[in-house]
């Protein structure tokens, strides 16, 4: 089965401003960021990859505009680059509405062949990364006193067991418990936290460090026969970052067509 037609923007977004991590080149991070613009927002993308960052930056302000794109390098895992990153962001168009949490980093290894380090790594950018960005969001809504959105991305793998993922699921399942406690936590100042879960959304990098037959045996577990398109994601993403969702916090949402 094929992926469903593109869908035009309708508006949900008009005159917000969004931030969205790791969201350079053709994933969900830049998917998000152009359904974002595509709805009428105006964003601020982040990236580790500079060369990359600028790339995607370029082609978005030529399609949408140079007033509604900017961009600010930045590692998720550093304190100083994240404050810089929102500090950036207060300073657009009056401040901050959305802040879409992608950043994320996988990899494969048996639980007795996995070193501290890889287990480290994996925990520090997709749980603490996504820690680190939800903390400087909601200081940054709760001074603003206008409300605000956070989505963060987690994945189905925080609820079911894969071989060679239990850093990568501890990390996403981190995340998923995050996003409630923060969802509580946030509504005491009108702001609200959600997440999405996606089982297999496929983009250049996943087929870089993913094997043909993983991906093979991952898309067979898809009710469609197919995996997601990084864009029917970012669908779920806006979904949630606007006003259609307003009585939602504390919820994760999969994006998946798996058998049950």
């Amino acid at each position: 089965m094929s992926a469903p037609p593109y869908l035009p923007g309708h508006g949900l977004l008009t005159g917000r401003t969004a931030v969205v991590t790791a969201a350079a080149g053709a994933g969900i991070g830049g998917a998000t960021a152009r359904r974002l613009l595509e709805e009428g927002a105006r964003v601020l993308i982040s990236d580790t990859h500079a060369r990359r960052l600028e790339e995607s930056a370029r082609t978005l302000a030529a399609e949408f505009g140079a007033h509604r794109v900017a961009a600010l390098t930045c590692d998720v895992t550093d304190e100083e680059q994240v404050g810089a990153l929102f500090a950036r962001a207060e300073g657009l168009h009056g401040g901050l509405d959305v802040v879409v949490n992608n950043a994320g980093l996988g990899g494969t290894a048996d639980l007795t062949e996995m070193t501290d380090d890889q287990w480290t790594r994996v925990l520090d950018t997709t749980l603490n990364g996504t820690f680190r960005c939800t903390r400087a969001a909601l200081r940054s809504f709760r001074a603003a006193g206008r409300g605000g959105v956070v989505v963060n991305n987690a994945s189905v793998v925080g609820w079911r067991a894969q071989r060679g993922q239990a850093h990568y699921a501890a990390a996403k399942a981190g995340v998923m418990a995050l996003t409630r406690c923060a969802a509580v936590e946030a509504a005491d100042y009108g702001v609200r936290v959600n997440a999405v879960a996606p089982s297999l959304a496929m983009h250049p990098h996943l087929a870089k460090v993913t094997s043909a037959e993983l991906l093979a045996d991952l898309t067979a577990k898809e009710a469609f026969g197919r995996y997601a398109e990084p864009w029917e994601v970012a669908n779920v993403i806006v979904f949630l970052a606007s006003g259609y969702s307003s009585y939602m916090t504390g919820e994760v949402v999969p994006v998946s067509s798996q058998h049950a």
